[in-house]
């Protein structure tokens, strides 16, 4: 029970309704075109839950080498970190789950073959292989970019323009200013969560070597950024539902923008937290709020078409 409890928290399961936001949202804004397949839906989703797993996978291992998770870290002990699992046995986990998440990504490529060209298909081969080696050396390896402040830009990339406008291509169709914006929205909030998680381990992340943004900013500026990045959302978000509801002139999309009162309300408690614990419950809130916005248009888009 105890080996149970320690995988499922290296899993990192509160992660797992953020990493599908944006696919829910490519999918989508494809089923509003008039485009709809069960088959692309599920394997997009099991892929993007096994890209996500890798990765947390992958930092659980990479930030106990690197020594970030020590007893100073705010955050809850990892699961490396404690030694419930040993290094060996995580590192044979995220091998298993790197291959399944190339297998996922095969057969989902391989599934929309009929509507994609041999040159997109093979783009996306490329990209499957691209998303495993960035949720890996996100923490592993010597020039880990999550060391170097770069993880913000590659989860505004994956979780945001991959994501949305991956998923929506996979129907053959072109991008347009719709995917785009969404794709700004998502991958705002996404970059938010884990600002939000840098500006809680800021300090022992200085320590040990782990410059983030939030450590480059500092507090006040972690936070102003933090505010940038949830407002970025918001009015892109906005533009989108609006544009959406007057080309297909049904007022019910605009339901969608009721997760903007829980960005408003988070928005709110940051501007008044002084300490790092502070942060850990907003992690959740934004993460929920952003699956929430994707899920509304999602099942709306299927309920009206």
């Amino acid at each position: 029970m105890i080996l149970l409890k320690a995988w499922i928290s290296a899993f990192r399961l509160r992660t797992l309704p953020l990493s599908i936001s944006g696919i829910l949202l490519g999918i989508a804004l494809a089923n509003i075109n008039g485009k709809w397949d069960f088959g692309l839906f599920l394997g997009a989703i099991c892929t993007t839950l096994l890209f996500q797993i890798t990765s947390n996978l992958a930092n659980d291992l990479g930030d106990t080498l690197k020594g970030t998770d020590n007893k100073d870290r705010v955050g809850p002990m990892r699961s490396v970190q404690s030694g419930a699992i040993s290094k060996k046995i995580m590192t044979y986990a995220i091998i298993l789950f790197s291959v399944l998440s190339i297998i996922s990504s095969g057969l989902l490529i391989y599934h929309c073959s009929i509507s994609l060209s041999k040159q997109v298909l093979f783009m996306y081969m490329v990209l499957a292989v691209l998303c495993v080696i960035a949720a890996i050396t996100y923490t592993i390896g010597k020039k880990a970019y999550g060391y170097h402040g770069l993880g913000d830009l590659m989860v505004f990339i994956f979780f945001g323009l991959v994501s949305v406008m991956g998923s929506y291509g996979l129907f053959g169709l072109n991008i347009n200013i719709l995917t785009l914006l969404g794709s700004i929205s998502i991958g705002s909030w996404s970059v938010g969560v884990l600002n939000l998680n840098n500006m809680r381990d800021q300090e022992n992340d200085k320590q040990s070597n782990k410059i983030t943004l939030a450590v480059r900013f500092g507090f006040l500026g972690a936070k102003n950024y933090h505010f940038v990045l949830m407002l970025t959302g918001i009015l892109t978000w906005i533009l989108l539902i609006s544009m959406i509801s007057y080309s297909e002139n049904k007022g019910l999309y605009f339901f969608c923008l009721l997760p903007i009162l829980i960005i408003v309300f988070h928005l709110n408690k940051v501007a008044k937290m002084k300490h790092p614990k502070e942060f850990d419950p907003e992690l959740k809130r934004i993460a929920l709020a952003t699956f929430f916005a994707s899920l509304l248009l999602f099942s709306l888009s299927y309920l009206l078409s």
